[in-house]
């Protein structure tokens, strides 16, 4: 017996997505990978929605320093760095509209962070939206003290999912 795992997860095309008109393109791939669109909204997001989203957890500022580490970078403290990127976080998300979405499916989590692509434009795969579609990289924006401008932020893990969607869409 083969049990089948329906979940949801939250996409969010970020402000740089937004500005370069990939909402359809984006949503048009999700789709295509089998996933479904169950809600949608585009939004200026509230500084207080993003300060709860891109929260100061510790294990979560860690795994930032981490990934800068990994793109080649020195990084001397992993938490102040993580601290650095998720303060950069809170400020790009809210200088335009964003589009939330919840997407449904099999292994929907899993799934569409396979669609998203590495968080790293310059080392995600060709064939995912980040490698198609990405003109940032991690290097470049630790230089220059900002988040990289990755286009999507996808949940990921099944808690980190129903956190999220309750916040972006408490109705549901």
């Amino acid at each position: 017996m083969v049990l089948i795992m329906i979940e949801r997860t939250l996409i969010i095309i970020k402000p740089d997505g937004v500005r370069r008109n990939l909402v359809g393109e984006v949503i048009g791939r999700y789709e295509q990978g089998g996933l479904r669109v169950v809600a949608l909204k585009m939004l200026k997001a509230s500084q207080e929605l993003i300060s709860r989203h891109y929260t100061e957890d510790e294990g979560y500022l860690i795994s930032l320093g981490k990934k800068s580490e990994k793109a080649g970078d020195a990084v001397k403290d992993y938490r102040k760095h993580g601290l650095m990127i998720v303060h950069g976080l809170r400020k790009y998300m809210t200088e335009g509209p964003v589009v939330a979405i919840v997407l449904e499916g099999e292994n929907a989590i899993k799934r569409a962070r396979e669609i998203t692509g590495y968080t790293d434009p310059s080392a995600a795969d060709k064939g995912t939206i980040r490698g198609d579609f990405g003109e940032d990289n991690i290097l470049e924006a630790n230089r220059e003290n900002r988040p990289v401008r990755n286009l999507i932020h996808a949940s990921g893990n099944p808690d980190e999912a129903e956190h999220e969607i309750s916040l972006w869409f408490p109705e549901i």
